[in-house]
């Protein structure tokens, strides 16, 4: 019975951890294409909740699957549900 090494040990490991993520879709895309103009709306606080973290941070793209395009249309709009005091700046402890 052949003997693996602790390295390719690892690098089993690490190819399983990669084949079982699933690429995320963008919740904001209909389809995966992006449409014109892109507007991420405000008072939509529901959808703003689950794009922020308990802390008030916004999360990452890497977290949520939203593209970059809409990345950035969701910081504008949390910035500016912030500032209409829909949503808070920091968490309430």
């Amino acid at each position: 019975m052949p003997t693996i090494s602790k390295a390719d040990l690892k690098k089993l490991r690490k190819r399983r951890a990669r084949l079982k993520k699933k690429k995320m879709v963008c919740p904001f895309c209909p389809n995966g294409v992006v449409p014109r103009p892109v507007y991420v709306d405000y008072k939509d606080v529901k959808t703003l909740k689950t794009l922020i973290d308990r802390q008030g941070r916004i999360l990452p793209r890497r977290r949520t699957g939203t593209s970059a395009i809409y990345q950035r249309a969701v910081r504008t709009a949390i910035l500016r549900a912030r500032f209409m005091g829909l949503l808070p700046y920091v968490a309430e402890d």
